[in-house]
This record gives structure tokens, sequence and C-alpha cells, in this order.
């Protein structure tokens, strides 16, 4: 029991009452510690709160970094821009391969590589992957059907040409042009700007005709996308590359894009309506088979590029493309040569309107040869080079 006249002293952090101001300073110091510990806690509490923060940050960014630069070597390597080597050492890894496997005797390969070198050192197509006379067996075939179509224009004389063992995987646009070159030699209006050009060249020689392109000034931005180099890689080309070597050999052609598609469910009818116009121009008549003066057309699109050789008009109207694809071997080409009265083997070439459903096109239509003052302008003019559009 406490007495009347003695003092008490309340602690000012809680409910406590003392009689001995020492006690109560003891048991306010122990509140002041208790309230610094506290304190201190929640201060290392946050600091290691931010400090796994940080951590986690850096760990997501290191990923991020990681997964961008593999992407970046994946898109390397798919467009073959990662050193790897080009058609002549895909060629010989090929080989060396099929040999492993016992599907290659070792006299064979040392025979193809060879070939391939004398090719090379020449710089020429070993012909190879080539077949020839497909147009001339398909204005036979036209001539006599009798079914469904009512019209048809094809290109003049084109050869068709395969990817081979070094260049399977990336050398369509390569092929492509070697499709279209083919067409071009055998049109003697040609022969001027194509006299240093009579041997259909070999990939690594359009790989470094195309770099000629690019020293002579063309399209100096699509140059730097590859560092001005192509020979010795198996970088892929388009339509521009395309364009641009065709220009420094002085062969009038035009870049149109269809750059979104102009029909329902994705298609491009305006594309059909493209060629068929390009093609049409030649019209005899109203003949049903024409074989036209005009070369092929050169169809590109992601991932992949192929060749116009001709469209059908069917009797209900509508538009089928005939297409030379380099990823269809010569064995599959062969039997267009022996075209059948039921004309299956043209399911190779016939592609109609829903078909044809990629985001966008580009195609490269030559016609005609520049002077030399219009090739010293459109090499100007490709270093803003773009495309029409058609809206």
């Amino acid at each position: 029991d406490i007495g009347n006249d003695e003092q008490l002293y309340e602690c000012p952090m809680c409910s406590l009452t003392c009689t001995n101001i020492q006690i109560l300073q003891e048991h306010v110091d122990l509140h002041l510690e208790e309230n610094s510990f506290s304190e201190g806690g929640n201060i290392r509490d946050l600091e290691l709160a931010q400090w796994l923060q940080t951590e986690e940050d850096n760990r997501q960014r290191s990923e991020e970094e990681k997964r961008e630069r593999e992407e970046f070597k994946k898109l390397q390597r798919q467009y073959g821009l990662d050193n790897s080597g080009g058609y002549k050492q895909q060629f010989l890894k090929s080989m060396e391969r099929e040999v492993d496997r016992g599907k290659m005797q070792p006299f064979e390969y040392h025979k193809r590589k060879a070939d391939m070198m004398e090719c090379l050192a020449f710089g020429i197509d070993d012909g190879k992957t080539k077949t020839s006379g497909v147009i001339e067996a398909l204005c036979k075939y036209y001539e006599n059907e009798n079914k469904d179509v009512r019209h048809v224009w094809l290109s003049t004389g084109v050869d068709h040409f395969h990817s081979s063992l070094g260049d399977r995987g990336w050398g369509c646009g390569y092929r492509n042009f070697q499709m279209l070159l083919s067409s071009l030699l055998q049109n003697s209006s040609y022969n001027d700007c194509l006299r240093d050009t009579m041997l259909i060249p070999s990939i690594p020689k359009i790989q470094s005709m195309i770099e000629d392109a690019w020293r002579e000034g063309f399209d100096p931005h699509g140059a730097s996308h590859f560092n001005n180099r192509l020979h010795g890689s198996k970088a892929w080309i388009g339509a521009c590359e395309i364009y641009s070597l065709l220009t420094s050999l002085r062969i009038k052609c035009q870049i149109i894009d269809f750059h979104k598609p102009t029909g329902p469910m994705g298609t491009h009818p305006r594309l059909f309506e493209w060629v068929l116009r390009y093609y049409s121009t030649d019209d005899r008549g109203g003949a049903k088979v024409v074989c036209t003066s005009k070369p092929p057309i050169y169809l590109q699109h992601q991932g992949h590029s192929r060749t116009i050789v001709g469209i059908e008009e069917k009797k209900n109207k509508t538009l089928c493309l005939l297409l030379f694809d380099p990823g269809c071997p010569s064995q599959e080409m062969q039997k267009l040569l022996k075209q059948n009265s039921d004309g299956t083997s043209l399911r190779l070439l016939r592609k109609f309107v829903g078909s044809l459903k990629e985001k966008q096109y580009q195609i490269v239509a030559a016609d005609g040869i520049l002077s030399l003052e219009e090739k010293a302008a459109r090499c100007h003019a490709s270093r803003v080079l773009t495309s029409e559009k058609i809206p």
C-alpha cells in the first residue's frame, strides 16, 4: 500500500506508476531501447527487401539480355549471317554426312568435290539441278486441254533450278534469279546487257555480282544490312537485292509491293490481277494459249521466294498462278515434261487466290533494257529505294 504523502511518478509511455524516480528512469530507458531496436529492425528489413528486389531486377535483366542474344544469334543463323560458311562449306559438309551414313561412296565424294571446285573457279552453275523445256511442254498441254481453262498466258522459256546440297535452306532467292536469267538469256533483246553473263552463274558468283552492284552505289541501306558482304555466307536475299542486281546489269525492272491483303480471308486478288495485266498485254487476238515474250516474275514473301511463269483464267473467271518453286526437286519437275492428259502434275505449279495468304508479297518484274543514263539515274534513286505499293 502507498501512503497518501508519497509522490507518484507516472511513465509517459505506458500506464505504469512508480514511487521512485530512479526506477521510473530505468523503466523509461527500457522503453527507449525497445523502440530503438524495433526501428533498427524495420530499417534492416527494408534494406533487405530493397536488396532482394535489386537482385531480382538484375536477374530478370540478365535473363532478358541472354534471350535477346540467343534470338539475335538465331536470326543470324536463319539468315546466314553467323559466319558459318557459305555454299562451298555447306556442300562439302553435306557430302561428308552422306559418306558417313553410307549414302555416298568416297570416290563419288571426291568426284563431286572436284566438279564443284571447277564450277566455282569459273563462276558457273553445274546445271545438276536444272530442268529445261517445261514451258514448251505446258504450251502443248494447254493446246489440248478442254476442261476448265479459258485462257492461259505463259512466259518465255524458263529453266527450273532447285536447291542443292550447298544451298538447301537458304538459296531460294539465288535459284529464282537463275530462273529469271535463264529466260533473259533466251531473249536476243538482252544480248547487249548480258554479254558478260552468257552462262548461268553459280550462287557464290551471284553473291559477288550483288556485291559489285552495291559497290556501284545501289541500295546502300540494304548493303549495310549484310555488312556489304554476301560472298562466303549463307545470307538470304530478297526482292531489293534482285532489283539491284538486275538494274546493275542494265535490265529495266520494278518492284511492286502488295503490302497488305486486298481480299477476304487475308488473300491478295490484286496480285493476281497485276500478273494478269502483265502477261495479257501480249494477248494475240484472244487465243486460248498465249506464249508471251514476257520474262517470268520474281515473287517474294517472308521466308521464301518463287518464280511466276504464267497465269490461267478459268471458264468461271477465277485466276490461277503458275509458279516454279526452287524447293521442288528435278524428279518432280521432270513429270511435267510428260504431262498426263488429266494434268495432275500441274498441281506442282498451280496456286489459286486462296493459296497465297502471307501478309505481304513483293514482285520484281523485268521488262526491257536501260541506257547508261537511265541506269545511273536508278542507281541514284536506289539510295532511297522504295517499292511501289499497291493500295
